[in-house]
């Protein structure tokens, strides 16, 4: 019911379909975040209306569309599938219409991960479980570079979060664990049903 209501709610359609696949060892398919998921994170969470936040493996658009309409903040998101990126794009047109928002604060570029530019307003980024750690790895890297240019508070958002994300996020990198969030009764039965938020410290 939830999920009707949220898309009902912001007029767009982002549900998944086990079909909908990237055919590469490296960048996983598509799911969305569930609406409960995002509930939970942002009772814990906060967002302000001048962060900027980048949705590595954007899908259709659904974490884009939440966080512009609860937030007012400016929202990337990043998608190599060319289907899924129309899809997105035809929600922002439908999402717009329905709710009155500026469309100019919600963007979607049509690339692989690690070939977006990281904008000096960049600063919260989220992942769910989008690709390898190679890729990750050179995505960091990016997002590591730009604040050799543009220091600034910087978060990284994952859910469902592969031990290898975390190992070389604790290990390799600045980042140190800000917050966790467990999702109510299925993080009992899966512990990787949870929201890990890093935060880079600076030395």
């Amino acid at each position: 019911m939830l999920e009707e209501y949220y898309e009902d709610l912001l007029n767009i359609n982002t549900r998944g379909n086990k079909r909908e696949i990237n055919h590469s060892i490296h960048y996983h398919p598509y799911e969305p975040t569930p609406y409960s998921a995002l509930e939970e994170l942002f009772r814990h969470y906060e967002v302000q209306s001048n962060d900027h936040i980048v949705d590595f493996g954007c899908g259709k658009g659904r974490l884009i569309f939440y966080i512009n309409y609860h937030f007012h903040a400016p929202v990337t998101g990043i998608e190599m599938n060319n289907a899924f990126f129309e899809a997105a794009t035809k929600n922002r047109d439908c999402y717009s219409k329905k709710t009155h928002r500026n469309s100019d604060a919600i963007h979607f570029h049509r690339c692989l991960a690690e070939q977006y530019t990281i904008q000096p307003d960049d600063n919260r980024f989220y992942f769910f479980n989008p690709f390898s750690i190679q890729i990750f790895r050179k995505v960091l890297n990016n997002i590591l570079l730009s604040v050799e240019d543009h220091r600034r508070e910087m978060d990284l958002i994952f859910y469902y979060a592969s031990d290898e994300y975390t190992y070389f996020l604790e290990q390799h990198t600045e980042f140190e664990l800000l917050k966790e969030v467990q999702l109510p009764k299925l993080y009992a039965k899966n512990n990787y049903e949870r929201f890990l938020i890093y935060r880079l410290k600076y030395s």
